[in-house]
Parts: C-alpha cells; structure tokens; sequence
C-alpha cells in the first residue's frame, strides 16, 4: 500500500516537474500567431508589430497566420481548437470574441469556455463622419436635423451586424433618432458612396477617415471614444454631447482554453513590456490605435462588460449573420 502511494506520488510530481519544466521553457518551437481576417487591416498590422517584438523577446518565432472568413469565426475556431500549450494564440477583435454569439444561429467555439484572456492589446477608436452636403456642422445640429425629419437621413456599413453598424444604433437609440441603415459589402464600398454624396453619413476607423477630413471631403462630428482623440483633437467626443455613449473598437490576445497560467503569465508580462515601449506606443496612434495592456484578469473583465453591451445592441438592430 505504501508502495503504490509512492509510486503514485512520483508520478505526481513527476508530472508537475514536466509541467514546470514546459512553462519554464515556453516557446520551444514557433508560435502560430492566428489573425481572423485578411492581411492588410488594422489588427493584421497590430498583429505583425507585436509578433515581431515577442520574436525578439523569447528568441522565436511568431508567425502570423491570416485566416478570414464568417466574421472572424473561422480563425477563432482554429485556435479555440488548438493544442493549449501557448503554440496557438489569437488576436481578436470584439466580433468573433463577443458580438458574433449574437449574430449567428450556432458557432463553432463557445467564446466564454474555449479561450484564457491573455492581454488587452489596443483600443480603437471610430469617427462620425457626414457628407458636406448634409448641412450640419455639429453634433447637436446633426441630431437635431435627424429628429425633424426621420428616415431621411441615410448610412452606410460595411455590413448588417457590423461593429460600426451596431454603433449607430446605439447612438440612434441613446439619441432617439430614426437612422436608415445601407449596408454594402464592405467598408471600402460603404466609404466609396459616402464620399460620392450617395448616403450622408458613415461611422468607420480614425485612420481610414482621417484623409477626407483632412482634404474637406467629410466632416468630423465626433470620435466614438471616452476620451478625445490625438490625431482629432478638436472633435468633441460622441459621449460629451451623448452621455453614456462610448463605442470603441479593440484588439486582444486570446490562447485556448486549458493553457498553464505560466504561459499566460509570460505572454502577459511581455505583452504588457511592450507596449510601454515609445516607438510601439507611437506607431499604434499613429494609426489610431491606443495601447492598453493590464492584467488577463482585467481582460476578463472588460470582455464580460462588452458582452452584455453590445449583446443588447444586437437584440435592439433586429441584425443576424445567418
């Protein structure tokens, strides 16, 4: 009896030792660095800088792997259903982490059990903008001309379910205006026919919009962030005309579900060392992305505050993906 406990015993603490061990030396081998959408964007671009910095830090590669589809659903079901050993990791954005449960019918991960919250990476922040012909040149005045004249107002999308979709409707429901949503296949269309004059008025990204502001093609009303933006400085903030509004984008580090707290720990430590770093912080505003960083345990947080956010922004835009 004595024996087999002690048999037992070595095998217990063989087994931690292993696991110690394999934390201890976490990367061995390149890491597979899962981005849910197409090369080009600004999580593709986040995902590149940081990757490259982790390369220097633990002597290894981080090897972005771009792969779009459904929203974002499909690179967050190959990490989801990955090995938990720190070798899969996934930077995410809010669709496939908390605004596609909503969306669609089933998805192929449950966002809640299949992932350990790594860090907050950025966040982004969006602007309002309208064509000049709407003549408005204020917030107030914007949404005084929506309310005297309900539906006449139009806007364009990327798409029905969008985070930008789903942002209008929440200043259309905090404001109490009648908004008429034009969805197009993308964001480049949708910000295509704004600048024709075909609709009057688009919520899209800093960096995106900040050229035809900049050249008067579009006029900035407001940035969708709680605080005002660097690049923007003299464009009021959204929630400063509409309390309660705040509708930023973001970017966090997600490994499955299973993987040793070491590893986290590390990916967090050097996540969080990085982004301290002057010439990361600069390049990341630079295309309007603001560092964040913090704890896994704030990220945790923060995902279950945006969950039942947008959750109730969902229901109210009546939108499904499928």
């Amino acid at each position: 009896m004595t024996h087999s406990i002690g048999v037992v015993l070595t095998a217990v603490l063989s087994l931690m030792s292993t696991r110690g061990w394999a934390q201890a030396d976490y990367p061995s081998r390149p890491v597979r660095f899962v981005v849910p959408f197409a090369p080009g964007g600004t999580t593709d671009v986040v995902a590149r800088v940081i990757a490259e910095e982790l390369r220097q830090a633990f002597k290894q590669s981080f090897i972005v792997d771009n792969r779009g589809g459904a929203g974002g659903n499909v690179g967050a079901e190959i990490v989801a259903k990955s090995a938990p050993d720190g070798h899969t990791i996934l930077l995410t954005s809010p669709g496939p982490q908390v605004i596609n449960r909503f969306l669609y019918a089933r998805l192929p991960y449950n966002p809640e059990k299949d992932f350990a919250p790594v860090v907050l990476v950025t966040r982004q922040g969006n602007v309002l903008t309208v064509h000049p012909s709407l003549p408005v040149q204020t917030l107030v005045q914007f949404i005084g001309r929506a309310r005297s004249k309900p539906g006449s107002i139009n806007y364009a999308t990327g798409g029905s379910g969008t985070s930008a979709h789903l942002a209008i409707v929440l200043f259309a429901s905090l404001t109490k205006t009648d908004l008429a949503h034009i969805p197009y296949k993308g964001t480049g269309p949708a910000l295509q026919a704004l600048l024709a004059g075909q609709v009057e008025m688009m919520l899209n990204t800093l960096p995106a919009m900040i050229p035809h502001i900049r050249a008067g093609k579009l006029v900035a009303l407001g940035v969708s962030t709680a605080q005002s933006s660097s690049i923007l400085p003299d464009v009021p903030t959204i929630g400063s005309v509409v309390p309660g509004y705040e509708a930023s984008s973001w970017l966090a580090i997600m490994a499955p579900a299973g993987t040793p707290p070491g590893i986290v720990a590390k990916l967090n430590a050097e996540a969080n060392r990085i982004l301290e770093k002057r010439e990361i912080r600069d390049r990341f505003e630079g295309i309007g992305a603001d560092p964040a960083g913090g704890s896994s345990q704030d990220l945790a947080k923060h995902l279950a505050v945006e969950t039942a956010k947008w959750g109730k922004v969902v229901q109210l835009s009546g939108a499904k993906a499928d």
